[in-house]
């Protein structure tokens, strides 16, 4: 399960129709990856960080520090 997406989702007031549509995805999907029955496509997960701001790796909860990593130039 992927439990920061979901909580993310909830902190911005959003449904998952919505966010579904800001990654390019169905609804049914978008709950598909929330609940961990579907694994994230990378293409995903980029899209769901640059939204929120924050990097791959706290959307995966391998760190709790939700900042970016700093954008090559």
């Amino acid at each position: 399960m992927y439990r920061r997406i979901r909580d993310l989702r909830e902190d911005c007031d959003l449904t998952q129709k919505q966010l579904g549509e800001t990654v390019g995805v169905s609804q049914r999907t978008y709950a598909y990856y929330e609940s961990g029955q579907r694994m994230l496509t990378p293409q995903v997960l980029c899209s769901l960080a640059k939204f929120y701001n924050t990097s791959v790796d706290y959307l995966l909860e391998l760190t709790d520090d939700p900042r970016p990593y700093p954008r090559r130039r």
